[in-house]
């Protein structure tokens, strides 16, 4: 999200994990609290991108235990009452699986596509491949896969090292005949960044996986201004 706002888009971030929120942390704003103005909630902004999340609705250290109407309810809501007048790209920040988050995400509005992001190694590679499955039988484009903790470059010696495998999301994209985006390396600072709210393209854009987001984010925009449509 940070990446396209810097590319120069107009950015929405919608945290649509409800049971374990994570947008607030990792964009360091886990103490604000929208406000409401002409009777819709303001999204907060940090880096150039419009961010709301059930974190900064209820208390960080208590859990949320809803069934799936109320989970359902409260998507519903960040997509409904919250102020994104002026985005032109809204992200859906999903949690793993394909449950009751992403079916009533679904049946509410008409998304452009998916962004299936999985790791190396086998196990994760299955839920990637539910994930595109599911996705295809409501209809909603694929447009592509990352693999994320894709391989570790030593800042020493520059060797690399697959820890999890190497070249899985390549093969299951070719399996599932969609493309493959991006390779995010395994990389401290993006864990750094993620826990003190500064996003790895703007703590160090010039790293191997501030570089590798970037060009996520040009690729993604390449196939959303194609218009193009991933086979389903």
């Amino acid at each position: 999200a940070v990446a396209l706002a810097l590319r120069g888009r107009k950015v929405g971030l919608l945290d649509a994990d409800i049971y374990g929120p994570s947008i607030p942390l990792m964009v360091g704003a886990e103490d604000e609290q929208p406000f409401v103005h002409a009777e819709q909630m303001v999204p907060i902004e940090r880096y150039g991108v419009a961010t709301m999340s059930i974190g900064y609705l209820v208390d960080r250290h208590t859990p949320v235990i809803w069934r799936g109407p109320m989970v359902g309810k409260a998507i519903d809501q960040m997509i409904s009452d919250v102020d994104w007048s002026d985005i032109e790209v809204l992200i859906f920040d999903l949690p793993p699986g394909t449950g009751d988050i992403h079916i009533s995400l679904t049946q509410k509005i008409a998304l452009t596509g998916a962004v299936i992001v999985t790791t190396p190694q086998d196990v994760a590679l299955i839920d990637a491949g539910k994930g595109v499955a599911m996705f295809q039988k409501v209809e909603v484009p694929i447009l592509g896969l990352v693999e994320n903790m894709s391989h570790f470059v030593c800042p020493h010696c520059s060797e690399r090292t697959n820890i999890f495998g190497h070249g899985g999301a390549a093969k299951e994209s070719k399996r599932l005949s969609v493309p493959l985006l991006g390779e995010i390396p395994l990389d401290p600072e993006v864990v750094q960044g993620g826990d003190d709210g500064t996003p790895i393209v703007r703590r160090n854009p010039r790293s191997a996986a501030g570089a590798a987001f970037l060009a996520l984010a040009d690729l993604l925009l390449e196939r959303l201004e194609a218009g193009e449509r991933a086979p389903r």
